[in-house]
């Protein structure tokens, strides 16, 4: 039987929990549920009618007993969160209150806190409480994302705009000022409740933490370093004006300049073969197959600049986790960058750019018609998009997107990038389906990146090569170090752990090594570096928490399986994490299936690789029993599991779960 946080969970809205226990709405509450309860909860409209379509298909034995689902768990007791949290306050409460009925007063901030509400879950945080004319929210807890603290900055942008657009009984435009950190639970509420106190109506405010996260997603103002209470030392300060518009998060890390590319020579050469095909009207598709921070898009956007010299047309397409139910959303996406669509345009500027957009690669008059109703721009109707069938509708926009390859690859060879198909919404999936099959047809190559879970749904056309990329070989990784470093040589017992602790993938190399620079163990003389104390346990970086965090909590069900490996280091037996665990075999066996692939001996697993470098579980039960100091270490872990540390004093330095690698 499931709780009530764990039921929303498989919906994909945990986000609700918190607000579902605030509310005591339990097991024999749930099926009263109305559209009108869920909306004075806050709840969205699309996400009212996914909890209630949920409800009506409940079965009665699904969930346990109310107690269960009543009040969540305290953080604290939980476990050590690294989190984004926001803060935002509406400005000029008091003065409101001094002019307005009580009554009146009431319905304004329950307007604002309704308003709250929507954006916040619509980014994917979690309303941790309010108080008033203010508002903490979390953002990575329940469940953790991949990019958290950008969902976190969005939201506050999109705050800022739809608290000043309510329609309420005050004769001026509501505004508020919001104060974003990143960082441990504690740490991150007591900044930016100080940050908050110091943004302008209508702003928002950043920590260091958050900026170097968000990177080149948004456009900033660096207000210099500022004073904070509680703070010895003045604590740097970023305004955010607004997204920048880069579509790609590889690209946002990496905003001024293309890094070298190492190790993948052979993955190049590959593409160069099939690019010579597909300009010679023998179209092909290449999909890259590989972890997350293995280097799929930098190899596709390598390529790309390898073909700068000639003479080619690129089209980029982008899936995004928080957009797998949005039809279509890579190609409307692509069409607004082509076209040129900028955030002042009238909707007469942006007809008139799509309508040239369209001139490059189709004539037929009605594909405007198509492609503006896909954007949600008001078009002559005169072929009657709007009586027609949903169907018919979809239809002729799909022949209108493949149209528009076919006009461009007849003027030049077209290469077409689409990244991150794992996220892809079915609509996208059928047209990309469509256009695998159409490919051989024209002058084009298709180049799709996946993560290993994903499932190709179209056969092994002949026309088609996979590649699935392998890690970094110790070279290869030695070379990103030094590109990193800017060739200045670093200590080998430095160089042997950052190596040994990322296992070859590049992103985790790139970020370990610039977290040990900016350390301070090491000090540059003569051109190389020093290590100036001994080596002490290297932290993961802040920039890998969200990704890492994201994964692990996907796993949910085993995750306390993986903490405590991560427990007894980078390798250990299956009879310690039997004994450790205490959980019966077939829970146990379970487990491991989900965190050992299939096949293979031994696995990075999650948390082992954001605690103890690349974890390696033996999994095959041995016959002789655990020497003694297996024995000893099986209590050094008891001691020292997830679920023993829930002392705030004892968790108040950097982000942990409550253990430490050996």
């Amino acid at each position: 039987m499931r709780t009530i946080a764990e039921w929303l969970a498989s919906l994909g809205l945990s986000e609700y929990a918190h607000c579902f226990a605030e509310n005591y709405i339990d097991a024999r509450v749930l099926p009263d549920l109305t559209d009108e309860d869920l909306k004075e909860l806050g709840i969205p409209l699309g996400h009212r009618r996914k909890i209630l379509r949920a409800i009506a298909e409940l079965d009665g034995a699904d969930l346990g007993p109310a107690e269960a689902a009543t009040e969540p768990a305290p953080l604290d007791e939980a476990e050590r969160r690294h989190l984004t949290v926001m803060f935002c306050e509406l400005v000029g409460t008091a003065a409101l209150s001094a002019r307005l009925d009580p009554e009146d007063m009431w319905r304004v901030i329950a307007s604002y806190h309704a308003c709250i509400g929507e954006v916040v879950g619509r980014h994917h945080g979690m309303i941790a409480r309010y108080m008033g004319d203010g508002m903490l929210a979390y953002f990575g807890y329940p469940r953790a994302q991949e990019d958290d603290a950008e969902q976190a900055v969005r939201a506050a942008l999109a705050l800022v705009d739809a608290v000043a657009k309510l329609q309420t009984n005050v004769d001026a435009a509501l505004q508020v000022r919001i104060g974003i950190a990143t960082g441990t639970v504690v740490v991150s509420e007591l900044l930016i409740a100080r940050l908050q106190t110091l943004a302008q109506p209508g702003t928002v405010l950043i920590c260091p933490q958050t900026r170097r996260l968000t990177g080149g997603h948004f456009d900033y103002r660096d207000l210099g370093p500022l004073a904070l209470k509680g703070w010895a030392e003045r604590v740097p300060v970023w305004q955010v004006v607004g997204p920048s518009g880069v579509a790609s998060r590889f690209e946002a890390m990496h905003k001024t300049k293309l890094p070298p590319l190492f190790g993948r020579e052979e993955e190049i050469e590959l593409l160069l073969r099939r690019w010579r095909h597909a300009t010679q009207e023998e179209g092909r598709v290449v999909v890259l197959i590989g972890e997350p921070g293995i280097g799929k898009s930098h190899i596709a956007l390598a390529f790309d600049e390898r073909l700068q010299s000639e003479p080619h047309i690129t089209l980029r397409y982008f899936c995004s986790a928080h957009h797998t139910n949005s039809a279509l959303f890579p190609f409307i996406g692509q069409l607004e960058r082509a076209a040129g669509f900028e955030r002042s345009d009238s909707v007469t500027e942006k007809l008139s750019k799509l309508d040239a957009l369209v001139a490059q690669s189709t004539a037929h008059p009605e594909h405007v018609a198509v492609l503006a109703n896909l954007l949600a721009l008001p078009a002559s109707d005169r072929y009657q998009l709007q009586e027609l069938s949903p169907q018919k509708r979809k239809e002729k926009t799909l022949a209108a997107l493949l149209a528009q390859l076919d006009g461009l690859a007849a003027r030049q060879p077209v290469l077409i990038m689409f990244e991150d198909i794992h996220w892809i919404d079915p609509t996208s999936l059928e047209l990309l389906t469509a256009a695998v099959q159409h490919v051989p047809q024209l002058r084009a190559l298709l180049l799709v990146t996946a993560r290993p879970e994903f499932t190709l749904p179209w056969p092994s056309y002949s026309h088609m090569t996979t590649v699935p990329l392998t890690r970094l070989g110790r070279r290869e990784g030695a070379a990103l170090v030094e590109r990193v470093t800017s060739g200045k040589k670093l200590p080998k017992e430095v160089m042997d752990e950052i190596l040994a602790r990322t296992d070859g993938v590049p992103l985790f190399i790139e970020e370990l090594t610039k977290t040990v620079l900016e350390s301070g163990l090491l000090q540059e003389r003569d051109g190389h570096y020093v290590l100036e104390r001994p080596l002490p346990a290297l932290a993961i970086p802040t920039t890998l928490h969200a990704s890492l965090m994201a994964r692990l909590d996907r796993l949910a069900p085993v995750r306390e399986v993986a903490q405590i490996g991560a427990v007894a280091g980078r390798e250990f037996h299956y009879e310690l994490l039997s004994a450790v665990a205490r959980l019966p075999k077939e829970r146990l066996e379970e487990a491991l299936g989900q965190l050992v692939p299939s096949g293979r001996d031994s696995t990075r697993g999650l948390y082992l690789q954001a605690h103890a470098g690349t974890g390696r579980c033996i999994c095959r039960p041995r016959e002789e029993p655990p020497r003694a100091s297996a024995r000893r270490h099986c209590e050094r872990a008891r001691a020292t599991v997830p679920r023993d540390c829930t002392n705030p004093a004892r968790n108040s330095g950097a982000p942990s779960y409550g253990s430490r690698p050996n």
